[in-house]
């Protein structure tokens, strides 16, 4: 885990997105996350923080339309809706790599599993401070066995 924040029910995840990638220090090239975060405030702060360069990698909901502009400039969205419109959903996310996001869903299993399903503080300061916590312990329990890659070429 990179970064990681703790927040209450009425702070959605678009909203959240902001202070979290405050937390991030090196760069980054590929942004995978659920269609929570579809739409263009998203893209525009990647942009901002980490170039126009960066891949950013959430699924367009099933209603998606093309924006009016769509034709003559389309947007990385107008691109991602007309390749699931020809290849199919399950072929898009195969192409993209989206199917990565899976390690993140294990990684939160794992947190329940080894942190456990709730928090023992009651005050929302501790219970932040908690999950940080939690959050350096599983990355330090499976730090030794996460693979290291290396480009040599």
């Amino acid at each position: 885990m990179v970064c990681a924040d703790l927040t209450k029910d009425d702070v959605d995840d678009t909203t959240a997105l902001p202070g979290l990638l405050d937390q991030v220090e090196s760069p980054v090239d590929l942004f995978l996350a659920d269609g929570a975060y579809d739409g263009e405030p998203t893209s525009d702060l990647h942009a901002a923080r980490f170039g126009s360069m960066m891949e950013v990698t959430f699924p367009p909901p099933r209603n998606a339309t093309l924006s009016p502009n769509a034709i003559e400039n389309p947007t990385a969205r107008d691109c991602h809706i007309a390749e699931i419109a020809t290849r199919g959903r399950m072929a898009r996310q195969k192409a993209t790599g989206y199917n990565q996001r899976s390690r993140g869903e294990t990684l939160m299993g794992r947190w329940k599993a080894v942190i456990g399903p709730k928090l023992k503080a009651r005050n929302f300061e501790n219970q932040k401070t908690e999950a940080k916590i939690g959050f350096r312990v599983l990355n330090r329990m499976t730090g030794p066995g996460r693979p290291r890659f290396e480009r040599t070429a």
